[in-house]
């Protein structure tokens, strides 16, 4: 079997960054032109804010439907394009599939000035649902997308059939606990540093413990590209504003508000934590602590269930995907 030019890349690069050698870096457009999607690409456009937008978004549609969709929220280092294997898992088991970038990432629009908030993105995915004509879905979210995913099924209980948060961001509240704010312009300068290299060393070290596989070498340069392309500024920016936005937006406080079957998959490796970097010893070891985090989850969210992966970190869809898409198939069934 002749292996696929994503693989090539991912071995190249791999094997580059074995021999200490730095890979070079794909340059991709604002909107993610260049990099391919592994379905074709659909764009939503509306306007919001006073300027002309659009999310794009993948619409896969099953052989054999079952009657139900599945809407899968992308984190904030990650693309739709990054659930390829749960939405070839899920298209196999008869759901459709909705799986959008959400505005300001990937290949949707980024605003020059905008004003993120979770409840617009929130709008925003309820708003191109119901172009769709889909009433009910479930709503899965990873990372920042697990935030976003819970403000949905806050604002929208009646369209959510299910919840399933996987190792979402936000379990705790980092302003509350002391952890210090990083303004706008603090994140737009840290953005404009990131490369391919500054990527991958966080990724390897919170969301793998440390751990490699060359497969992950292709979302690497899926950002990378982003920020090494013409569009970089606008990227970088738009990436600040969101940095704020999962900051100083906690959802945790209104977990016992949720009214939708939950299910958290939680990898139990995961160490993720906004701005830890500014808190002191103390309480950087207090943070991000993900087999208490997904416990007191369960606990606050009436009727939630908790899948643990005693192996795994943030992204579970990424390190083991058929072990993730058996726990989320097995979920949706219920």
């Amino acid at each position: 079997m002749r292996p696929t030019a994503a693989l090539l890349s991912c071995l190249l690069s791999a094997a580059a960054f074995a021999a200490g050698a730095q890979p070079s870096t794909p340059r991709y457009g604002a909107e993610l032109e260049g990099f391919d999607y592994p379905y074709p690409v659909q764009r939503y456009r509306f306007r919001s804010q006073g300027e002309a937008v659009q999310m794009a978004y993948l619409d896969v549609r099953p052989e054999r439907p079952n009657g139900r969709t599945v809407v899968l929220l992308h984190g904030k280092n990650f693309c739709a394009a990054t659930w390829e294997s749960a939405i070839a898992a899920l298209r196999e088991a008869g759901y459709r599939v909705i799986a959008p970038d959400q505005l300001g990432f990937c290949k949707s629009s980024k605003p020059a000035h905008h004003q993120y908030s979770l409840h617009e993105l929130a709008a925003n995915t309820h708003a191109l649902l119901a172009s769709l004509g889909i009433e009910r879905s479930s709503i899965v979210g990873h990372s920042m997308g697990g935030m976003l995913a819970a403000r949905y099924a806050l604002m929208y209980p009646d369209a959510a059939q299910r919840l399933l948060l996987v190792n979402p961001i936000g379990l705790e509240d980092w302003k509350a606990l002391g952890v210090p704010w990083r303004s706008v312009d603090e994140n737009y300068a840290r953005e404009l540093k990131t490369t391919a290299a500054t990527i991958r060393k966080y990724q390897q070290e919170v969301y793998y413990r440390g751990q490699w596989k060359p497969e992950y070498q292709r979302w690497v340069d899926m950002l990378a590209g982003l920020y090494a392309g013409p569009g970089r500024e606008r990227v970088a920016w738009n990436q600040a504003l969101t940095s704020e936005m999962v900051f100083v937006q906690p959802v945790v406080h209104e977990f016992a508000r949720l009214r939708v079957p939950t299910t958290l998959f939680i990898g139990q490796r995961d160490r993720t934590a906004i701005n830890r970097d500014l808190a002191d010893d103390a309480l950087k070891a207090r943070l991000g602590l993900y087999p208490e985090l997904g416990r007191a989850a369960v606990r606050a969210i009436p009727g939630a269930k908790l899948v643990e992966f005693d192996d795994l970190g943030h992204s579970p869809q990424v390190e083991a995907p058929q072990r993730f898409e058996a726990a989320l198939l097995a979920a949706l069934r219920e």
